[in-house]
């Protein structure tokens, strides 16, 4: 069988396989834990996880067989400008998530088709192909002052309509992946001094804007026993889940402390998943996630070329710093910022956009094996 005079079996190839068993394991073990939890989360979180993650290994598929220089090179101030459009649209008509009560304003409803999208999940992909296209165009002058500002900019304005909408967790996502991605393609460590020194002079000012409710996830959030009844709440008993489940779990189909747990299909899906799984199940997840990093890194590490490169870096960031901030809040050793572990709680927006982050990665890895195959082939 043959798509556009390319042998199905020749596309499929172009799909990394570690990456690929690594995000179905996770999307596996999340539809399960779903499915033993479904009297407690509902049929409809199961048939969307369920249905987002067909569609999102199909999406995954799609982009595995695209260069992603063609997009990157031609659509980037397209994805930039749609991106600020985009969040721009979310915080002025956006609303919070169901049955959330925060001052958030981070999804979109979409009245014809019926659903709500959380577009800064989506945004990801498109800020990662944006930012390294940048950095790729400067980044031999990666350390002068007026590209550093130029990149701040760039950085900025999608970070600031994040935050500006109340989604603390998200902008820190962000932080995370602009900071990693700047390391990577060699800025001076003396920038990140500078920039950590004017985040602890401006604490005090920062502190002023957030909301009553964020001020108090970060006074308890890493004491969460000095206000077990309300803030802390959540997180002790998602920690109380976690030691429930002692070695092997109390079952598939068993209830316990998750069905009390707010999030417990979201921000608390690990706790869920180690009460009923127990600490196999939850160290299988912890593993998983470790592999699919790594590889990331991988092939970031094998890459010769600089978009290519920063692209994979940033998607690593991104499964890292979800999954430490997930597993530490998870753990009540963090405040709860409201973040997703990757693959693995129950949310469309947010398994779709992570399979079309992988398949951008597929895109990498498939574009250096053409190179690298090609260069064998060629006298020296």
């Amino acid at each position: 069988m043959r798509i556009f005079g390319v042998s199905l079996k020749d596309r499929i190839k172009r799909i990394d396989p570690i990456l690929f068993g690594a995000a179905t394991f996770l999307s596996f073990v999340s539809i399960l834990t779903i499915f033993g939890a479904v009297d407690n989360f509902g049929q409809s979180k199961l048939k969307m996880q369920i249905a987002m993650t067909v569609l999102g290994i199909a999406v995954s598929f799609v982009l595995a067989n695209l260069d992603y220089r063609f997009f990157v090179d031609r659509f980037s101030v397209v994805f930039l400008i749609g991106s600020a459009l985009l969040l721009a649209i979310t915080l002025l008509f956006g609303s919070n998530g169901e049955n959330i009560e925060t001052a958030n304003k981070s999804w979109l409803h979409l009245p014809v088709v019926g659903i709500a999208i959380q577009p800064s999940e989506f945004v990801k992909f498109t800020f990662l192909c944006t930012f390294s296209r940048h950095i790729d165009l400067v980044k031999d002058k990666i350390n002068r002052p007026l590209t550093v500002l130029g990149l701040a900019v760039h950085a900025g304005l999608i970070v600031g309509l994040i935050l500006a909408s109340g989604d603390l967790g998200v902008a820190l996502v962000y932080f995370g992946i602009i900071a990693i991605m700047l390391f990577c393609a060699g800025l001076s460590v003396w920038y990140f001094v500078g920039a950590l020194v004017l985040l602890v002079i401006a604490f005090p000012l920062l502190w002023n804007f957030l909301a009553p409710y964020q001020q108090n996830r970060i006074l308890f959030g890493f004491q969460p026993e000095l206000d077990p009844k309300d803030v802390g709440r959540q997180p002790l008993m998602s920690r109380d889940a976690i030691a429930a489940g002692g070695l092997f779990g109390v079952g598939l189909m068993e209830g316990g402390i998750y069905e009390d747990l707010v999030a417990s299909h979201t921000d608390f899906i690990f706790a869920t998943v180690c009460e009923k799984f127990g600490f196999v199940g939850g160290f299988l997840v912890v593993a998983a996630l470790v592999v699919l990093s790594c590889r990331l890194l991988w092939i970031a590490y094998r890459c010769r070329d600089t978009v290519g490169r920063l692209i994979c870096s940033g998607i690593a960031a991104v499964i890292i710093l979800q999954t430490l901030e997930n597993l530490w809040m998870c753990l009540a050793t963090v405040p709860v910022v409201g973040i997703t572990l990757p693959f693995m709680s129950c949310g469309g927006s947010s398994v779709l956009a992570l399979y079309m982050l992988i398949g951008l990665a597929y895109s990498v890895s498939a574009r250096e094996k053409r190179f690298y195959f090609r260069s064998q082939s060629m006298p020296y």
